[in-house]
């Protein structure tokens, strides 16, 4: 059977910035220094810096937490849809339609993970590395399959993931000098980014198909713009840090 690609909700490549950050804010100092026996000062000062170590074993709770176990699913997700993707030649609506269930879910589970782990505190190092990779994961695994069919110009794909995987490394760039937040364009771009794909998943015809062509031009819109607009503020971020660290380096010369 023939059909055409597209979609539904988009996750948030803000929620996994913000949850990378909020982590990377969590730190807990795990040296215990020693001192003489029977000294009151050493006794009052083991509970608190005890108390600190359970602290950060509660902030570094499980790796089976909720949200690790979504982020997981996410992953796990990745290969289930590609299969359901190309099933069939590729072209079934009826495997089109799964698969796009199985995006779907991916996606709606991005929205859930990073709200869980920050409200809940359960942002882990695990979590911090796979929420990112899970995201990028389904994305371009959806967007590699329907150029491959045919149902989306490469250029596309190469705009969109080349656009992400800059940023990101970009991010790992400037992150001494500080993080760069998400933006409200950026939450944008990967809400329209997700409905796009969405779309052309879901085997569409007639003005609908029509739609999800302008839909997907504003998301390549989106994902452009905000992408400059990140690399602006990494350049005002790297400035500002080299300048505060030249200031810091007189001051203590002085």
């Amino acid at each position: 059977m023939t059909g055409v690609p597209a979609s539904a909700a988009g996750g948030s490549s803000g929620a996994q910035g913000a949850r990378g950050s909020a982590a990377a804010a969590d730190g807990v100092a795990s040296e215990v220094s020693g001192s003489a026996p029977g000294s009151d000062a050493t006794t009052d000062a083991k509970p608190a810096r005890g108390g600190k170590i359970a602290a950060a074993a509660v902030n570094q709770a499980s790796v089976w937490n909720v949200a690790n176990l979504l982020t997981m699913l996410r992953l796990l997700l990745v290969p289930g849809f590609v299969a359901l993707m190309l099933a069939d030649g590729g072209y079934d609506p009826a495997w089109r339609s799964l698969a796009w269930a199985a995006f779907a879910v991916a996606m709606i589970t991005d929205l859930f993970d990073g709200h869980l782990a920050r409200t809940y505190n359960l942002v882990t190092d695990f979590g911090k590395i796979a929420d990112p990779i899970a995201d990028k994961a389904i994305m371009g695994a959806a967007l590699i399959c329907l150029s491959a069919l045919g149902d989306l110009p490469w250029w596309v794909t190469a705009v969109i993931l080349g656009r992400e995987l800059g940023i990101t490394l970009l991010r790992f760039l400037v992150i001494r000098y500080g993080v760069i937040p998400a933006s409200r364009g950026g939450k944008l771009k990967t809400l329209t980014q997700g409905v796009a794909v969405g779309m052309y998943v879901l085997a569409l015809t007639g003005w609908l198909a029509t739609m999800r062509f302008w839909v997907m031009a504003v998301a390549v819109v989106l994902t452009v713009a905000t992408g400059l607009d990140y690399v602006r503020q990494a350049i005002v971020l790297r400035r500002r840090g080299i300048a505060e660290r030249a200031a810091a380096l007189e001051e203590k010369e002085a």
